[in-house]
């Protein structure tokens, strides 16, 4: 690739009136050869990406970014895509330890062999790019210290929010804060649920019915619709932004599956839409991690993102409130941020510097100390309940035993068989004895059901 040249002319209107210098010569003389380990979605969109945007990533990287080496389980329709000049292997091993590769892009998913093939990878002095965030999540402490006694880089800005570059603005972008709260919409799948939910009544079933006939969602959704994957993203985007390891175990987790189309309607009605939201907030009782549906105010930034999309709200001391908006899944979606791992890595070697020169958390690992860890009771928030009665003067035992807790209502709407309301802000402890003494009155029909309603301030 040696004394290939790329030039950028002016339009033909502005040439008249300046002279513009050419763009400078680039010397494409060095080339970073990329393994991948796996050529599924996120593989098959990686070669995509990396083949049409050719000459624009060697004019920004400095270098050529070649693809030379697959291990993958379906060779033929690797093959078929790829074309003769990629070796494809049969063993993700055989790419890790090859002398020829720089950089290793682990795309197979999963937790075991992802993370034995990556601790290789780094022993052998391998870059690494993945946007596998269930391995961060649960081993990132002992991948990040691997990588860092070898001295090369682990890059994941496909872990989050992939279309998002919400990695580097915690990261890079937003360096001079100190984050007080960040709050997001991190798994299409719910928020595709829960828009079906809302704008046309569904049910909770008949929702994800559909999403799964779209390609919204696994067959099995578990991981999704109970908010593993977003704790997943969370612990990883709480130890960007207020250091540690990712804490993946101490995200407090709920999932949707609770929900009906009433709440979206009682909600409506009070000004609030309802959205699965990861939030981690830092304060004087120590650092919150959460993951549950919740009530946001209609009019903010979150409650319109809709359908499949991802949005992610970050309060700085310095920045105040930043959003970040884009596609949270997809093929070229999330090979638009490998790749640009791939760049960084690339552009750090052609020039000579340590692609490494950034933490991978974002904070020095000599003084990146966890925070102490805050007990979910000591929450305080308002809170949306869903009561099914039994019968209609079951509702005075409701509110006599509310009373009784120190919950106060400032809202309600009563139905012939449910009872919906709106508390003050109380603490969290409060709620949850008040609402476990209402689950033994005689005159409900079923359990209550409770959601958070998130300020967002």
């Amino acid at each position: 690739m040696a004394g290939v040249k790329v030039f950028s002319r002016p339009p033909r209107q502005l040439r008249r009136k300046q002279k513009w210098p050419p763009f400078p010569t680039v010397r494409l003389d060095h080339t970073v050869r990329v393994g991948m380990l796996g050529f599924g979605v996120v593989g098959s969109g990686t070669h995509v990406v990396l083949t049409e945007n050719r000459n624009t990533l060697m004019a920004r990287a400095g270098s050529c970014i070649a693809l030379t080496m697959v291990a993958t389980r379906t060779p033929a329709r690797a093959r078929a895509a790829l074309g003769p000049d990629v070796l494809l292997l049969d063993d993700p091993m055989q790419v890790v330890r090859h002398p020829d590769i720089d950089v290793v892009v682990e795309a197979m998913g999963g937790t075991g062999a992802a993370r034995d093939c990556v601790l290789a990878a780094i022993a052998h002095g391998k870059h690494v790019v993945t946007a596998n965030k269930a391995l961060l999540a649960l081993h990132g402490e002992e991948i990040f210290a691997a990588a860092r006694a070898q001295g090369v880089a682990v890059a994941f800005e496909g872990a989050v929010a992939v279309s998002i570059p919400i990695v580097k603005a915690l990261r890079e972008g937003l360096v001079a804060n100190q984050i007080e709260w960040l709050a997001g919409i991190v798994n299409g799948t719910c928020n595709y649920v829960l828009t079906q939910m809302r704008d046309h009544g569904w049910g909770y079933a008949e929702a994800l019915r559909e999403a799964q006939a779209l390609g919204f969602a696994e067959a099995d959704p578990t991981l999704d619709v109970d908010g593993g994957d977003s704790a997943h993203k969370l612990a990883l985007l709480a130890a960007m932004a207020f250091g540690g390891a990712p804490r993946f175990h101490d995200v407090h987790v709920q999932g949707i599956r609770t929900l009906q189309a009433c709440d979206f309607a009682h909600a409506a009605q009070w000004g609030y839409a309802i959205k699965l939201l990861a939030v981690a907030r830092l304060d004087g009782d120590g650092l919150q991690l959460r993951v549950h549906p919740a009530l946001v105010p209609a009019d903010t930034l979150l409650a319109r993102v809709d359908g499949s999309m991802n949005g992610i709200l970050v309060k700085g001391n310095a920045a105040g409130v930043t959003f970040y908006y884009g596609a949270g899944a997809g093929s070229r979606e999330t090979a638009s941020a490998v790749v640009a791992d791939l760049v960084d890595i690339a552009r750090a070697l052609h020039s000579g510097n340590c692609p490494v020169s950034v933490p991978a958390l974002g904070f020095h690992h000599d003084a990146n100390a966890p925070s102490a860890m805050a007990p979910m009771a000591a929450l305080r928030l308002r809170h949306y309940l869903r009561v099914p009665l039994a019968q209609t003067d079951a509702a005075e035992q409701v509110h006599k035993s509310l009373t009784a807790h120190g919950v106060v209502v400032a809202q309600q709407v009563q139905t012939t068989d449910t009872l919906v309301l709106l508390t003050e802000v109380i603490d969290e402890w409060r709620v949850l004895a008040a609402v476990e003494a209402l689950a033994q009155l005689a005159g409900l029909r079923g359990e209550p059901v409770r959601l958070r309603v998130e300020a967002l301030d």
